[in-house]
């Protein structure tokens, strides 16, 4: 992030940097209690458990992956996007390698 004074400007990573396997997180930008950042993904070796406690937005950029939201299963495409308010259990079951993700929590 960048920029010649208050304000600041970026470009997100294109899903081709994505781990082989795992993910990245990269924080974009923070205002106040409010974290923008973009998470690409590599192959998922088994499902990951996740509680935030606080709300969190996310949406797919780019690839496909699988949640378990509160035992409900929640396929996502590029342009899909689920909110989770804080204290959801989620899962991330599957992802395809190279999806690329924007989250939104505060």
């Amino acid at each position: 992030m960048t920029g010649p004074g208050p304000w600041s400007r970026g470009r997100l990573d294109p899903p081709d940097r994505a781990p082989a396997a795992g993910e990245t997180v990269r924080a974009l930008a923070r205002v106040g209690a409010v974290r923008v950042e973009q998470i690409l993904s590599g192959h998922l070796a088994a499902p990951v458990d996740y509680l935030q406690d606080a709300d969190e937005w996310v949406v797919v950029l780019a690839g496909r992956a699988a949640l378990d939201v509160a035992g409900e299963r929640v396929d996502l495409t590029a342009g899909d996007w689920v909110h989770l308010p804080a204290g959801t259990p989620h899962r991330l079951l599957e992802t395809q390698p190279g999806t690329s993700w924007l989250t939104v929590t505060g």
